[in-house]
Formats: C-alpha cells, structure tokens, sequence
C-alpha cells in the first residue's frame, strides 16, 4: 500500500542514450523530463491521449491552490528586487504576472492603483474648477481675481499632473517587462 497523500513515483533505470533523447524531446515540447514521462505512462496504460491536454488536469484543482517553480539563481534575484520595488512579496508578484499573462489585465498592484485613483480624483477637481472658471467667463465676458499668472499656475499644475502619469504609467509597463523584451525595442 502507497500513502494517498503523498504523490506516488515510478523510477527505473534506462540507456544513456535514451535518457540524452527524452531529454531532446522534453525540450522540443517546452515540458521537463518528469511532465513527459507522466504523459507517455499516461497513454501507455490506456488513460488519456498523450498530446490530450486534460492530461495535466488529472487532480482536481483545490481552493488556494499552488504552483512551484524553479528558477536560477540571477532570475530569482530579478524577481526579489522587483517585487521588493513594488512592495510585493515575490509570490504575490509572480501570482500577478501569471493573472496578467492569462487574462490580459493590467498589472496594477492595489497601492498603484489607489495611487492612479487619487490622481485622477485630484484631476477631476481641477476640471471641474475650470469648467466653473469658464461657465463665469463665458456669461460675463471676464473672469474677476483670475490673472494670467494664475492661469500659468493652472497649466504647471497639469503639465505636473501629466508628467506623473506618464512616468507611473512607463514604470508600470517597465517593470513587467522582461530583460529581453526590452532589449528587442
């Protein structure tokens, strides 16, 4: 009797040969050694095709469930500095870089995000102050107490604004991309 907890392993000896194959073919189809050999004794014993996809979903998936990962040493230090420059624990960043990839949504970590909302809260004041400033402007001919030093001021402010959101938003896109992504440009 095996334990059902634990995952049940099958090894066994084989040819140098054949090992330097399945390696060549593990690699060709972008899986590890071990996912090929469960999908070959897979179809050997008659369960699933070996190309059929269900095949990596043998166990049902659970509430909270996990993904391990390898990683080299270097890609391992990239991860920790750029979680640790979002303020992110390297887990929840990955976990957010794998949901962007499948779902196609914007990878905004919750402090971004809040910090994006009150930017355009404050944007959406300023609009509305000027929408006031014109309406007054527009019925009387002129705008009283309003120079044009303080319309200079208005528009610092929204170049301001926008110059903030711009380097938010290239942070943003920067430190989701890979160092080969941004080599390409």
């Amino acid at each position: 009797m095996f334990d059902m907890a634990a995952s049940p392993c099958i090894q066994c000896r084989i040819d140098r040969q054949i090992k330097l194959r399945v390696r060549a073919i593990a690699i060709q189809r972008g899986l590890t050694e071990s996912a090929l050999l469960k999908r070959l004794v897979i179809a050997a014993v008659g369960m699933a095709r070996a190309s059929d996809a269900s095949v990596l979903a043998l166990e049902p998936i659970r509430l909270h469930a996990r993904v391990y990962v390898r990683l080299r040493r270097s890609d391992h230090a990239l991860l920790r500095e750029r979680a640790a420059g979002r303020g992110l624990a390297s887990a929840t960043y990955v976990s957010m870089l794998v949901r962007t990839h499948l779902r196609n949504v914007p990878p905004l970590p919750d402090r971004e995000l809040a910090e994006l909302r009150n930017a355009l809260g404050a944007l959406g004041a300023v609009g509305r102050n000027l929408n006031q400033i014109a309406r007054v402007a527009h019925q009387t001919g002129r705008v009283e107490g309003l120079t044009s030093s303080d319309l200079r001021a208005v528009l610092a402010a929204f170049e301001g604004l926008r110059a903030h959101f711009k380097r938010l938003i290239e942070a943003n896109i920067a430190s989701w991309e890979t160092d080969r992504a941004k080599t390409s440009h």
